[in-house]
């Protein structure tokens, strides 16, 4: 069954979310955080890679080359201060919007 706009959309604005959270754990390398967010809520593979260097240059997260014996090196992805600080304001702004949602749907008083 193809998803439906809905689920596109809501998975596109809670991306960059999912993957700080996903980081806040600890560090990670893309093809993992992909592998994560492709079983847990069905993400491509092929958003996280343009994702992952937009946060790079926000400065939301650092990265580091660790050798790999079997192939190139790999890139860690992890935290810096303002992703973390973009984590909580995201999480805050998710917490509120569902709150608004589930009133209206009748889910909550």
């Amino acid at each position: 069954m193809a998803e439906s706009t809905i689920q596109v959309q809501l998975k596109k604005g809670a991306l960059e979310m999912c993957v700080l959270a996903l980081l806040a754990r600890g560090e990670s390398y893309a093809y993992e955080i992909a592998s994560t967010l492709a079983s847990r809520i069905g993400m491509g593979e092929g958003t996280i890679y343009p994702l992952m260097r937009r946060m790079q240059d926000d400065g939301l997260v650092d990265t580091r080359l660790v050798e790999s014996s079997s192939g190139p090196p790999r890139k860690y992805y992890r935290l810096t201060p303002a992703g973390r600080a973009a984590l909580t304001a995201q999480k805050r702004e998710w917490q509120a919007f569902t709150d608004a949602v589930d009133q209206l749907l009748g889910e909550r008083k």
